[in-house]
């Protein structure tokens, strides 16, 4: 076995450095080319990475694209409860005008003798039913009103809540003004004049007989029921 005289002298530089014959043999050597095999599993790598990166883009873009329909959706939402409130509030603002020019045209038209006639208080009584309709949807409006909404990131809503509330408070104020006064029975004995039973059912704590649910709040016109209350009854178990 003869060693070349550069082998000698490559070993002899490694020594001085610290270096082995058999890395710098190693480092040198010719890297095996891969095998078929081994190409075909690199090509199947990188196609499912790039499948990866495809699958990653399209899930970020379907969240995006979801949470972008999801804001339309709740601003849609938003104007509709919006358009409701608004709508209730002109009608309610017309009925109240209304109101208003009839009573003093009846007022200046009718004497106090023919206003005991039973065709004017009829008249009147029709009238009044009217609007009642409308303080309901003033009421069924303000109640659909979320409370967690009424915040100053909503102003426009807040606003005609608080627009919407104050025309209730008026109305009620105009209608006990001409002696039309709201009937809200809760906890009160059910007197069969002015409430409407919808239903008895037995409930703990409550006494028999008295109203423990107003579904529909009541009216009386100078003392007479107007519209009784539609009510829950306390039944004896």
């Amino acid at each position: 076995f003869r060693t070349s005289p550069r082998l000698l002298c490559i070993a002899t530089q490694q020594k001085s450095t610290g270096q082995n014959l058999e890395d710098y043999q190693s480092q040198n050597e010719p890297k095996a080319e891969p095998s078929s095999a081994e190409k075909i599993f690199i090509e199947e790598k990188a196609k499912l990475e790039e499948q990866l990166k495809e699958m990653t883009d399209k899930y970020k873009r379907a969240l995006a694209d979801t949470e972008n329909l999801r804001q339309r959706s709740q601003k849609l939402v938003e104007e509709a409860k919006l358009y409701v409130l608004l709508r209730a509030a002109l009608t309610a603002q017309v009925k109240m005008q209304m109101w208003d020019n009839n009573v003093r045209d009846w007022t200046k038209r009718v004497t106090p003798e023919k206003s005991q006639d039973g065709r004017g208080k009829k008249r009147i009584q029709s009238f009044c039913k009217d609007l009642l309709e409308v303080a309901d949807v003033l009421e069924k409006a303000t109640e659909s009103v979320p409370k967690e909404e009424l915040k100053d990131e909503n102003p426009h809503l807040k606003n005609l809540y608080d627009g919407l509330v104050m025309t209730e408070v008026q109305i009620q104020k105009v209608f006990k003004k001409h002696g039309l006064l709201k009937l809200n029975p809760v906890g009160a004995k059910f007197d069969p004049y002015e409430h409407e039973a919808l239903f008895h059912a037995p409930m703990e704590g409550k006494e028999p007989g008295s109203v423990a649910l107003v579904s529909k709040v009541g009216y009386k016109l100078h003392g007479r029921t107007l519209r009784p209350a539609l009510v829950g009854v306390v039944k004896e178990v």
